[in-house]
């Protein structure tokens, strides 16, 4: 049972402050910032709020630090992130419980997300000492071909607010691994557990300087002048697409290095042959996981007339007997949603489809009383045009539409600018083969509702962005090749 007193204990514990150059330190002209629980629409804590002049302060450490940084060897940075992993694990309690705190998310899932947090530290440790390279001949043999990667330089990483602990690990690591130095902005609706992070690795030996945490109100002016310098090397940004196209307009004036991991709207699509038990409850866990707010949650359901009836009627079921409450409260299934804004856009897209002939199954509505919930809902027979079936949710809500053939889901599934993950359910082999071939997503779930994993590579296609986190190629997005051509060292 979480009690007052354990709260207010893990929330005194993090740091209120910026970290710049190894020192946490006030903002300019002491300026601060609340950060609230979205459950109870309380202040938890209040922290420092970074002016544009600290931000530039930060890179100003970063760059200074990067030529130290970049030439560690890499074993001895592998040894320190792999300290932070034990750490982290040590301190899994407290970093779970902050999370649901600032988040909303149940504390189940929190646990697993400090899971999942963590094994990038452990991937990247293992990695820094694996960056290769190669030495061969030239096709005339008359040279040699050196090829060598080094540190991009000195990187501004952008953090979301819906996973605040594993997407700054899954930036932070890859680039302490290839010797990068950067400025970390943790989105200010959730900036605690990513400055409890900072606090593990500066325990840890992280050098001053190599990593910094800007925690800002100012967010658009702050990233103007860090993108605008031209000492920074590197831009990686998790976060909706509008916000991404900017970035890369601004990036593109220096010809920046860019990581892009931007909006989705997964299709999750059940065909007549699939086991149906097993597709409902990957369906539970690919929609409802965070709330729903997850830039891979299952967004449409597009199910074969053979089996829309049953699916409808199983996945009601279980929405219907979904827990919703504070995270914190044992047997919760549902959180908040992270603020009031979220709640209205649920409250649009589920009367926009029902005005336009759809079936309201189960929920559709706002939750009265403190903090910003909204009942679990179930949409069935969502049309083209609907909301539902074009924009990303980001909250607890099944949209269910139908489809004839294996043309008609891959029309449907692919009639999206958005590519980041897409989730099949069928018992062919041949057809799951066809899927992967067919459907535009930089990620598949074959007959499973969750795909990430540190070990693989995480990203999308179109406009769900560009370049890949974790697995080999994760740390690739922090490096620059380099090659070499000397003359042939022909025998006397």
């Amino acid at each position: 049972m979480i009690t007052e007193h354990d709260e207010r204990t893990v929330l005194n514990a993090v740091p209120d402050r910026l970290l710049i150059g190894g020192e946490w330190v006030e903002a300019s002209g002491g300026r601060t910032v609340e950060v609230m629980d979205p459950a109870t629409g309380e202040v938890i804590r209040t922290i420092a709020d970074a002016s544009v002049a600290d931000g530039v302060r930060a890179l100003n450490h970063a760059v200074a630090a990067q030529q130290s940084w970049g030439s560690t060897p890499p074993r001895v940075r592998a040894e320190i992130l792999r300290g932070a992993f034990d750490l982290l694990q040590e301190r899994k309690h407290d970093l779970a419980l902050l999370m649901t705190l600032e988040m909303g998310k149940p504390l189940a899932e929190a646990y697993g997300e400090v899971a999942y947090g963590g094994e990038f530290l452990r991937w990247f440790s293992e990695e820094a000492v694996r960056i290769d390279g190669r030495y061969g001949s030239t096709p005339e043999g008359t040279g040699r071909m050196i090829v060598t990667h080094r540190p991009v330089g000195p990187a501004y990483l952008i953090t979301p607010w819906n996973f605040p602990l594993a997407m700054a690990t899954r930036k932070i690591a890859p680039a302490l691994a290839a010797g990068c130095t950067m400025v970390v902005k943790p989105a200010t609706l959730t900036p605690l557990t990513t400055l409890a992070l900072a606090d593990i690795l500066v325990t840890v030996g992280v050098p001053a300087g190599v990593l910094n945490v800007i925690t800002t109100t100012d967010t658009i002016e702050l990233s103007d002048a860090l993108i605008s310098d031209p000492r920074l090397r590197k831009v990686s940004f998790t976060g909706s697409t509008p916000v991404g196209v900017t970035l890369l307009k601004q990036a593109a004036d220096n010809v920046l290095r860019t990581s892009m991991e931007l909006g989705g709207n997964a299709p999750f699509i059940v065909f007549d042959d699939a086991d149906l038990e097993l597709a409902v409850d990957a369906a539970m866990t690919a929609k409802f996981r965070n709330i729903g707010q997850a830039c891979t949650a299952a967004n449409r359901f597009i199910v074969q007339q053979g089996i829309a009836d049953r699916f409808a009627d199983a996945i009601t079921e279980r929405v219907s007997a979904l827990n919703v409450g504070r995270g914190t409260e044992p047997g919760v299934d549902i959180g908040p949603l992270i603020d009031d804004r979220v709640v209205r856009n649920s409250s649009r897209l589920v009367d926009d489809a029902v005005s336009h002939g759809a079936v309201l199954r189960a929920g559709g509505d706002p939750i009265d009383g403190p903090g910003t919930f909204f009942q679990p809902t179930v949409v069935d027979r969502v049309g083209d045009g609907m909301l539902l079936a074009t924009e990303e949710i980001f909250a607890p809500i099944v949209g269910i539409r139908r489809f004839v053939d294996e043309d008609d889901a891959v029309r449907i599934a692919n009639d999206t600018p958005y590519g980041l993950v897409g989730y099949v359910f069928t018992s062919d082999s041949n057809r799951a083969h066809r899927m992967i071939d067919l459907i535009d997503t930089g990620m598949m779930g074959l007959n499973v509702g969750v795909v990430s994993n540190a070990a693989a590579p995480f990203g999308g296609v179109k406009q769900s962005g560009m370049g890949r986190e974790g697995g080999h190629e994760g740390i690739h997005e922090y490096l620059e090749t380099k090659y070499t051509l000397m003359p042939a060292p022909y025998s006397r």
